[in-house]
């Protein structure tokens, strides 16, 4: 399923799904509120550290030392950003006993960021080849 914006005069833009040409279904395009959240949200995964912390936590919970180990990243540092990621509401932390282990937020989260992942490792030849023929 693809989507893509649809822009008509004196209309606000809407959301249509390209996939089947037959049907779309427009969806509004959100309010400004919510586009901050979600350009925030994509500013703070902009950090490499803080996106590896966050993929080590969609796992299951873990705790801050092995977030650390997995990441390369200083104690003190994963903490930082670990406040900053649930300040955004993409982890949660858990208490036990002493320790805290952090997973993701929830499933948004963690199918946002395998869509992502998808996308990244995805074979593009392809692409590049449609592009050099339209070139020609």
């Amino acid at each position: 399923m693809e989507f893509g914006w649809l822009v008509k005069p004196g209309k606000p833009p809407y959301l249509i799904e390209t996939a089947s040409p037959e049907r779309t279904t427009p969806v509004p395009l959100p309010e400004d509120n919510y586009i901050t959240v979600i350009a925030e949200t994509y500013r703070l995964l902009g950090d490499p550290t803080r996106l590896k912390i966050v993929l080590t936590c969609l796992d299951g919970p873990i705790a801050v030392g092995d977030i650390a180990r997995a990441t390369g990243a200083s104690q003190s540092l994963v903490s930082h950003h670990l406040r900053l990621l649930r300040a955004a509401r993409l982890v949660r932390g858990t208490r036990r006993n002493k320790q805290v282990f952090y997973e993701a937020a929830d499933d948004h989260v963690a199918d946002m960021l395998a869509d992502m992942l998808a996308h990244a490792t995805e074979d593009h030849d392809h692409d590049h080849e449609a592009d050099r023929d339209d070139d020609a």
